[in-house]
């Protein structure tokens, strides 16, 4: 079973490389010229240099704005615990499975950061 699985898979391998090798230049000049409004005319170190800048600075610029929304959720949140009786079942649902949805990331993020291994204490 292992040895069909294998050999199927390869021949799908290889259709989508000769799909790929076929039509993969064509896309790539494609895509190109679709966006060559954001292609800087001149690609010198310093043009890049200036973009990284920007980019930065702009990052920069946009916390005021991010720390205000921030605090504005954590307003929600406050007051949504003061009243928590009037919360539904539906809305304790979607808040457990948050926070499950976030653990699960974190323990995620940790396994990948080992490198895909699985360690812990074992006596």
């Amino acid at each position: 079973m292992a040895a069909s699985y294998l050999k199927q898979l390869s021949g799908k391998a290889c259709a989508a490389s000769q799909f790929v090798s076929k039509h993969g230049s064509a896309y790539y000049k494609n895509l190109l010229e679709n966006n060559k409004q954001y292609i800087a005319p001149e690609p010198t170190v310093q043009k890049c240099q200036e973009l990284s800048k920007q980019l930065f600075y702009t990052r920069l610029a946009s916390i005021p704005g991010r720390y205000e929304s921030f605090w504005k959720e954590v307003d929600y949140l406050k007051n949504a615990a003061k009243k928590r009786d009037d919360l539904t079942v539906e809305h304790l649902g979607v808040g457990l499975l948050f926070a499950a949805e976030c653990y699960a990331w974190f323990c995620v993020g940790e396994i990948v950061g080992r490198g895909f291994t699985f360690t812990g204490y074992y006596p």
